[in-house]
Parts: C-alpha cells; structure tokens; sequence
C-alpha cells in the first residue's frame, strides 16, 4: 500500500493525466481542474502524489496521438490517467478511427512501460442508438486488450445534472469536477496500490 506515505513510499509519484477539457479545466482555474483536485484528494488518502494536467482543451483522439512525446515530456512519470474521445464523439467521428487512436496512444504509454488508467465516455443521446453502441465499447474493450482498469464514465454523476456543469451544459464546474473525482477516486487509489513499489 502506498498510504501511509511512510518509509515505503519514499518518493513522490508523478501521474500524468492526459485528455481533453474536461482534464484541462476548461473555464476554471487550475487549481480546480481534474488534475489538482484528485492530487488534493489522493494526499488526503495518504499518497505521496504529483499530477500532472496534460489536458487540451478541443483536443480529439488523433490530437493527443500527435502531441504524445510532448504531453509525456523527458522526466520520470509512474502513471498515466487516459481521459479522451469525448470530442471525437460529439464531432461523430467513426468510432473506429477513435478506438484506432486511442490504441495508438496506449501502446505508446506501453512501450515507455507507464501504467496507465483509461477513463470511458459515453456517447450524447442525439447522436442515436446505432452511434453509442460503435462508440461506448470501445473502452472497454481496449481496457480488456491492455488488461487495464476502467473507470467507465468519466462524466458520471455531472451529465444531465446541469448544477454540476457551466452553462454550456458540456464541462463540469467546480461542483462537477468535485464529483468527477469523487466518484473516480476509489478505481484510482486500486490502481495506485497496484503499481510497483520501487
């Protein structure tokens, strides 16, 4: 277990977080966006944590492939939180493109030997049925290919809940992204106590 942030867990563990706005922050500051609220909340589980906000706002899939050795920089990172396709999905992109990309983006995390965490997304109800049964799996499935943890829903308990989100109706506020890690936090500690210890 790393809690306890004792003899055992000597050295801080850097997290990169990688995704889209709703990892970014889009209109909050960054001490409330995705990233610094769940090291907030990690440290107060005990975990000697450093995350790093590696989001871009209006990114899609095929944009953080391209921008991959950028957002993992040169230094050391023990892990990675992989929250990205929601824009793919709004845009109607091909499912399978997405999945193509994210794929990509995963063995490059692989071939670095970062552990990584993928968040899912679920596919907006105008898009029709025929989308989100494409779209929806496709995180599953690569969580499964990988043997990775699944968060399944990054957007559980904000979408639909417009006193958790802007007026956009679309990002979280700070209520939202309280939620958000809230509700991710024990799939996130499991996979922390999960990582080597050295």
């Amino acid at each position: 277990m790393f809690a306890g942030a004792g003899p055992l867990n000597a050295r801080t563990l850097r997290i990169v977080a990688l995704g889209d706005s709703l990892t970014a922050g889009y209109g909050l500051s960054a001490n409330l966006a995705f990233p610094a609220v769940l090291e907030k909340a990690l440290k107060e589980k005990g975990f000697d944590v450093e995350m790093v906000n590696a989001g871009v706002s209006g990114d899609i899939s095929a944009g953080l492939l391209a921008r991959m050795d950028w957002a993992l920089g040169d230094g050391a990172l023990d892990g990675a939180i992989v929250e990205i396709g929601a824009n793919d999905m709004l845009r109607g992109l091909n499912p399978d493109q997405t999945r193509a990309n994210i794929d990509a983006i995963l063995t490059k995390l692989r071939e670095r030997k970062i552990p990584f965490l993928i968040a899912g997304m679920r596919a907006a109800p105008n898009l029709g049925g025929p989308y989100a049964e494409q779209f929806e799996p496709l995180f599953a499935a690569l969580a499964q290919k990988y043997q990775a943890p699944l968060y399944p829903f990054f957007l559980e308990g904000v979408a639909g809940h417009p006193d958790r989100q802007l007026p956009d109706g679309l990002h979280p506020n700070r209520a939202g992204v309280e939620t958000i890690v809230a509700g991710v936090l024990p799939a996130v500690t499991a996979w922390l106590d999960s990582l080597p210890k050295n």
